[in-house]
């Protein structure tokens, strides 16, 4: 149990980061955002939902390019309401959760359910809500996160069709909630449609979370998938606007037998890579909660000058129409004002051409003045209570070391011997009865009495100069002869030089090193010696 003043006279205790996220939430930063309209220009208030929620995995894409059969994949069962097709099938957002019993929730019963951080979407009309589900099913994958599927985003004429409800907000407003976004695209169609561009540009304040599956590229030769890897970076570096390389992931992920089975090995160590990415996501969920509520107070205080700088720029009696519309035409002026007036950085302020487009249909005669002490409670959040709680965050970190997604694919690849990297590099031999070193000891040993052993051991200087001739860096090298001097005598035995010398071929055939010696590598003569 942590405890600090917040602002009161009584020390503030909080249980758990949920419960501080939501505390000053409430008590500093909701009164800022209350006054100056961030919720009319912005995002919903955050609900208690919003603090106590599973992570959450959003998938985007154009149609047909496997989101559905990615979720399948994932929990290795049907979900209610599921439907695949190679045409726009999906046509509704599904949050696909945990629930005791098989079942559909419709929109407009999830959105007054307090339990469910889905209340909020309310704004966006039956058009929306008609399109919006829940579905429940008792999966051990589903009892860590919740998968949200998104309707197939269309290209060509389709997309001009209107669907009625603004389909980049409302992936905007998961966005701010999700743990993690993952965008998926076909080997097959990589263009990318206006809709699909909007769509990714309306992500664009979170690209932290962002991350790429090129799916269905069993499909392709390795020349092929090469060009068309090479043209989707190119394509999103001209939509998402950020100097870092945004993460993709390269594979076929469904449960059917590979089409081109070249690049098999790359397509494991992918799908191994995401699904660790995907696995985290519940031990750095409360850290994720914690950096999208400080990204919210920034913007929050940009939003408390920008609307009380309107204000106070308003005449008193005549020509308020006016002054409004020059004030609305100067936007990019006050910006910078603030900018230099308050130190803040560029980066916190929002869209230019949306925020002159909201402020349009405002009364700015009826904005609030600037209240030092509304923003001294959040500054305070930020300065000190935050820094607080991320002791908080790591504490329970610590205390949950475990916790990770379990269950459906994510459980076909954990041990065994289909368990990623079983039988190759340092696990080479783990399940054969002959010790996997003496395949190539005979080799070994003629270099071994090449190297004037004295009582059948070499010393360390003489194994050095035949050990650098594999260009190893010392570091490597070093680790290497701690794992070979199993008896740690400062010699190496003829058997030990063996293990040296295979450590050293794992190693130049790109494989890590293991941290301790395992067990099927122990020289048959030191067996007895191993702690």
């Amino acid at each position: 149990v942590f405890e600090w003043k917040n602002g009161k006279k009584d020390p503030e205790l909080f249980q758990n980061v949920s419960e501080g996220l939501r505390k000053l939430y409430r008590t500093k930063l909701f009164p800022l955002e209350d006054t100056y309209r961030f919720h009319d220009f912005h995002s919903p208030a955050l609900e208690d939902a919003d603090f106590d929620n599973k992570p959450m995995v959003l998938l985007v894409g154009q149609y047909s390019t496997g989101k559905t059969t990615f979720i399948r994949h994932l929990m290795e069962q049907d979900f209610p309401g599921m439907r695949i097709g190679p045409e726009p099938t999906t046509d509704s957002f599904i949050a696909v959760m945990h629930g005791e019993q098989d079942g559909v929730i419709p929109g407009n019963a999830l959105v007054v359910d307090p339990k469910k951080p889905f209340r909020k979407l309310n704004a966006f009309g039956n058009a929306f809500l008609n399109r919006f589900m829940c579905a429940q099913m008792p999966n051990a994958v589903l009892e860590s996160i919740s998968i949200i599927d998104t309707p197939g985003i269309l290209s060509g004429e389709k997309q001009r069709i209107s669907r009625g409800y603004d389909f980049a907000a409302v992936l905007e407003w998961f966005a701010e909630r999700v743990d993690r976004i993952i965008l998926l695209f076909d080997a097959h169609k990589l263009d990318i449609s206006d809709e699909f561009s909007e769509v990714i540009r309306a992500l664009k304040n979170h690209e932290d979370k962002m991350r790429v599956v090129l799916n269905k590229a069993d499909q392709i030769s390795t020349q092929q998938l090469m060009r068309v890897y090479g043209a989707l970076m190119w394509s999103l570096g001209k939509i998402i606007n950020t100097p870092e390389v945004v993460r993709v992931y390269i594979g076929s992920f469904w449960a059917q037998p590979l089409l081109v089975p070249d690049n098999r090995k790359l397509f494991e160590a992918e799908e191994q890579d995401l699904f660790l990415d995907i696995q985290s996501l519940p031990r750095n969920a409360a850290l994720r909660k914690l950096n999208d509520l400080i990204k919210r107070a920034r913007l929050a205080k940009v939003q408390a000058y920008i609307i009380s700088s309107l204000k106070k720029e308003m005449p008193a009696m005549f020509g308020k129409d006016g002054k409004k519309k020059e004030l609305i035409a100067n936007l990019s002026e006050i910006y910078h004002r603030i900018e230099k007036e308050h130190q803040i950085s560029p980066g916190d302020f929002p869209n230019l051409a949306k925020m002159q487009e909201l402020l349009n249909g405002q009364d700015f005669t009826k904005f609030p003045v600037l209240r030092p002490k509304l923003l001294e409670a959040v500054e305070d959040m930020l300065a000190n209570d935050i820094a607080k709680l991320m002791i908080l965050v790591r504490q329970e970190e610590a205390d949950m070391p475990s916790q990770k997604v379990k269950g459906g694919a994510f459980e076909g690849t954990m041990n065994g011997p289909f368990g990623h990297g079983y039988g190759e590099g340092a696990s080479e031999g783990i399940d054969e009865m002959e010790w996997v070193v003496g395949r190539d000891k005979p080799t070994y040993d003629e270099i071994f009495y090449t190297l004037s052993p004295i009582n059948g051991k070499v010393s360390g200087a003489a194994a050095k100069k035949e050990m650098v001739k594999s260009k190893l860096p010392n570091t490597v090298l070093g680790k290497i002869w701690k794992l070979a001097d199993v008896d740690k005598d400062g010699f190496l035995d003829d058997e030990e030089f063996a293990l040296a010398n295979h450590l050293i071929k794992v190693k130049l055939e790109g494989h890590e090193l293991p941290g301790k010696l395992p067990e099927h590598l122990v020289p048959p003569s030191k067996r007895g010696l191993q702690e």
